[in-house]
């Protein structure tokens, strides 16, 4: 039954729930998110995280998920990564991928078949991005296994070039991975996180924990390897670059990673995370070189002087002082890490501070994203957590496998924990791994997308983006990478001004909608846009008497396309 709006504040009065809406406030009345059931989105898929007796470390890991607009309809698709045979897992009936198409009516169609993209192979992650600039979004996997690119043929298929693009080398543990473009020579280049030496074809299995079970390794128990970074060359293949700067004298334990811009020099970072081994902050020099400062910056271990088990991860702006800050979600016990950026190149971990280290104590988080919920103007956060120990609860108090999303407001940079006004999903308990936001159907609310490991996914649909005015915004690259990673919108309303930078990757395994929705609050217009095009680009372009509540197209050079 739909309650209205009325109907479902005497309910809430009735519990006690009920209170005064403050400005800003988009949490009342009514839930910030519903659920979206397979029943009426027609995703009948369910993860298989081919869970064994043995308890092989990949079971326990996967996977991700991403919104994407692979038919350029303008109307976000749905892929969704899953388990397949490897050399520790033989299944009958292998699971495969899946990619949806939007039909545009809130459902899907399950297309992964005709589109190419059935193989059956142990998956861990995936990355969105136009490689070759033909228009159309190319698709990297990251695997048990190694890296698998398919190129969007443009006519709703897609064909695995990943031999002839120089990507298929790496057979290791491959994890997130971000396409942006480190040289700013208008193409976009891709970072490939590797986690730990798990053995190859002869991957390692721990023996027996105090109950005399098999349990899911430590990753402390495996050695560390090198992450990778490919270089566009232009002609549809790749150079593997990595080697020549500090990304290839660092072995680490990477789960996720974000492509910002820490320093507002026009040269994109990469913040690295890595489990039980110091995070690495790549700093961009220019000349294809990276400078590993993670000590020296502050957020390379806890504030005690730890390494903790750095899982997702994403930057934005929280504050709205001109500077990328900083998020990672950690295993339980041992709090997330909220990295304030100082300015030169230095951060401070203010988890404590916000409240969000006391609230994140006994969780353990992997998919994560800032993103304004409510259409505001500030990012809001939200963190999917699940802990990857099956018996966790049999030795430690307090701590559950399955476990609850966390979603946080921001008050201007004061941060109000309003996970009890998120929706059924939020009374909930969970296995979440990826995490992935876009507007399904472009009403201006970001929604979200949760692949639960072993389970179902999750499709939450948000209430209350399209009570605040918004403005979404593509942008085209011509100069520029043709995704505009790295650019910069800013934009006025009701005398107040925001900015926002295009960051690539960010949270775990998993892609976004490449759009982006600018709240404007109450305000009735938007008073300008500008967009700084990222580098080797030097235009600014800058529009007034701008549509509000509507997305558009905007193309380098050419203004309002569509």
């Amino acid at each position: 039954m739909q309650l209205s709006r009325r109907e479902l504040l005497a309910y809430l009065g009735a519990l006690g729930l009920a209170r005064a809406a403050r400005p800003g406030d988009a949490a009342a009345p009514g839930p910030i998110f519903q659920i979206v059931p397979p029943a009426k989105s027609g995703i009948a898929w369910v993860h298989d995280n081919g869970k064994s007796p043995e308890h092989w470390l990949p079971e326990a890991m996967c996977s991700g998920c991403a919104f994407l607009d692979y038919d350029n309809d303008g109307w976000m698709d749905i892929l969704l990564i899953n388990t397949g045979p490897s050399v520790f897992y033989h299944p009958k009936n292998p699971g495969r991928n899946a990619l949806y198409h939007n039909n545009r009516n809130g459902t899907f169609t399950d297309v992964t078949k005709q589109a190419g993209l059935d193989a059956a192979r142990w998956g861990e992650g995936v990355a969105v991005g136009d490689y070759n600039g033909d228009g159309y979004q190319d698709i990297l996997f990251t695997s048990y296994g190694g890296n698998f690119l398919y190129r969007n043929n443009r006519n709703g298929t897609f064909t695995d070039v990943t031999a002839q693009a120089g990507l298929g080398g790496n057979g290791g543990w491959t994890t997130s991975a971000v396409w942006f473009d480190y040289d700013n020579d208008g193409r976009l280049d891709l970072f490939v996180g590797v986690f730990v030496d798990y053995g190859g074809d002869n991957p390692k299995t721990c023996g027996q924990n105090q109950a005399k079970k098999r349990y899911y390794c430590v990753p402390s128990m495996f050695d560390s390897r090198y992450s990778t970074l490919y270089h566009n060359n232009g002609d549809g293949t790749f150079t593997e670059t990595g080697h020549l700067t500090d990304i290839g004298k660092n072995p680490g334990k990477c789960h996720g990673v974000v492509a910002t811009d820490i320093n507002n020099d026009g040269l994109m970072d990469l913040f690295v995370t890595n489990d039980l081994v110091p995070n690495f902050l790549y700093v961009n020099r220019g000349n294809g070189k990276f400078e590993e400062i993670g000590l020296s910056a502050g957020v390379a271990y806890s504030a005690d002087g730890l390494a903790r088990s750095g899982m997702g991860v994403d930057s934005a702006d929280y504050d709205n002082d001109g500077r990328e800050d900083l998020f990672v979600s950690n295993i339980d016990r041992e709090r997330f890490g909220f990295y304030h950026n100082d300015g030169g190149e230095s951060f401070t971990d203010v988890a404590d501070r916000t409240g969000i280290g006391k609230k994140s104590y006994f969780l353990s988080g992997w998919g994560l994203k800032f993103f304004d919920y409510d259409n505001d103007g500030n990012v809001d956060l939200f963190l999917a957590n699940g802990h990857p120990n099956d018996m966790i609860e049999e030795f430690v108090d307090n701590v559950t496998t399955a476990e609850p999303l966390l979603l946080f407001h921001n008050d201007g940079g004061r941060w109000t924990d309003v996970s009890s006004q998120g929706g059924p999903a939020f009374g909930s308990h969970w296995t979440a791994r990826g995490l992935a936001i876009g507007d399904f159907d472009n009403d201006g609310g970001v929604d979200v997308l949760i692949n639960n490991n072993g389970a179902a996914p999750l499709l939450l649909h948000n209430e209350v983006g399209a009570r605040n005015n918004w403005l979404g915004v593509r942008l085209i690259g011509t100069t520029a990478n043709i995704d505009a990673v790295g650019a910069r919108a800013t934009w006025g309303f009701g005398g107040t001004t925001r900015s926002q930078l295009k960051v690539g990757g960010g949270s775990y395994l998993s892609a976004h909608d490449p759009r982006m929705v600018l709240g404007i609050g109450q305000a009735k217009k938007l008073d300008f846009l500008e967009i700084r095009w990222p580098l080797p680009s030097k235009r600014v372009d800058r529009f007034t008497s701008l549509p509000i509540n509507r997305y558009i197209t905007i193309q380098e050079g050419k203004g309002i396309v569509s």
